[in-house]
């Protein structure tokens, strides 16, 4: 941490129900990022409107959270109380058990030097050149020139661009754009850094770049990285733990391998919709409510959640089921170490009625259903 910083934070004490959440509740007190009842109301032309309500949150120190929800959901405004950018209306946030609320400007100038933040298009200056866009940071704070060129030769090292120090933004590509911003994001030694959809105006391999940077950042740096996307397959190759907003509320939150494998709120399932395997049109065609005839296969539909923390046992379950096994549709993929998905098997020639052979899979898998018949 910015050591000025440090020590600024650790003047304030606590708010004496603070300390006795933190007695309560051992694992609030590790909490780097803390949410507390939080609210924010905007005035809007047609009266007042809720962007976030009740919200409560606790974000370890080192981990990569992710927020996550669709467009109004409260996501940028949730993330910008954290460098105090929005004022909440009610409850509060705390970073290392110290509630930011009355801090005057100066220490407001502290913790923002505490926290980098990167955003969706880049906000860099065209004028100015890869070295001097990351430097400007270092310069304003009167940073001596010898320490800001030895900080930022470091950081355009780390974010892969030494060699295009004399470039303008002009001259690179959206992925290039965002290194630079990554970089000027940490001139200041932040502990924290905020991703405002960092990765929403790249294209899938350039944004596979940037995340497997951020995951690098975080592991060297053990900076505590929190970041907001509409996009859940950000959230599956980088996230340790996301939450899921609808409405301004906490609807769901939970390891990403958990929310993943078993969404249990409407919101988390729509959008999760877009990785899963839904039934092909082809199979949805030939699915029929009850068999056609006496070679008529049953469709079974396995859900793997990876709560068991097991591998899908596959020779186990075609044997249990005593007859012929295909294989129509579906897969199994790893998250955090668990392996979970979704498969649609047919059984035909099986001597167990639809009702054993659900029973069977059941034992196999954490959620089973009979779709229908297949001729």
């Amino acid at each position: 941490m910015n050591a000025t910083v440090q020590r600024s934070l650790s003047l304030e004490e606590p708010a004496a129900h603070c300390a006795a959440q933190a007695r309560l509740h051992p694992q609030k007190a590790d909490a780097h990022v803390r949410f507390s009842q939080l609210g924010k109301v905007y005035q809007g032309q047609q009266g007042p409107v809720a962007a976030l309500q009740g919200i409560d949150l606790d974000i370890q120190r080192g981990e990569i959270f992710g927020i996550i929800g669709r467009s109004g959901a409260g996501k940028s405004s949730l993330i910008r109380t954290i460098n105090r950018l929005e004022q909440p209306s009610s409850g509060r946030v705390l970073i290392d058990q110290v509630d930011i609320a009355a801090f005057n400007e100066d220490k407001l100038v502290e913790l923002r030097r505490n926290i980098g933040m990167i955003f969706q298009h880049f906000n860099l200056m065209s004028a100015k050149t890869v070295w001097k866009n990351v430097e400007l940071p270092l310069k304003v704070a009167g940073v001596p020139k010898e320490q800001r060129q030895r900080k930022v030769a470091e950081l355009l090292e780390l974010v892969g661009l030494q060699d295009k120090h004399k470039a303008y933004p002009a001259q690179l590509s959206g992925g290039q754009k965002q290194r630079v911003g990554i970089a000027r994001a940490l001139v200041h030694d932040p502990q924290i850094l905020l991703c405002d959809e960092a990765t929403s105006a790249l294209d899938p391999e350039t944004t596979q770049s940037i995340l497997g940077l951020l995951r690098e950042i975080n592991q060297r740096l053990g900076l505590t990285i929190i970041l907001i996307t509409h996009e859940m397959a950000v959230i599956r190759e980088i996230c340790d733990r996301v939450v899921i907003l609808e409405g301004g509320q906490v609807v769901e939150q939970g390891p990403v391998w958990q929310v993943f494998g078993d969404p249990q709120h409407e919101v988390s399932k729509t959008l999760l919709a877009p990785l899963q395997h839904a039934l092909p049109q082809d199979l949805q065609a030939r699915l029929h409510a009850q068999p056609s005839g006496n070679n008529a296969s049953v469709v079974l539909d396995l859900q793997f959640t990876g709560s068991d923390g097991n591998e899908p046992d596959l020779s186990a379950l075609f044997s249990a089921f005593g007859g012929r096994v295909s294989l129509l549709h579906g897969g199994v993929e790893r998250i955090q170490g668990r392996a979970l998905g979704h498969l649609l098997l047919a059984v035909s020639h099986s001597p167990l009625s639809p009702e054993e052979l659900l029973l069977r899979a059941r034992k196999q898998a954490q959620h089973a259903k009979v779709l229908g018949y297949v001729a």
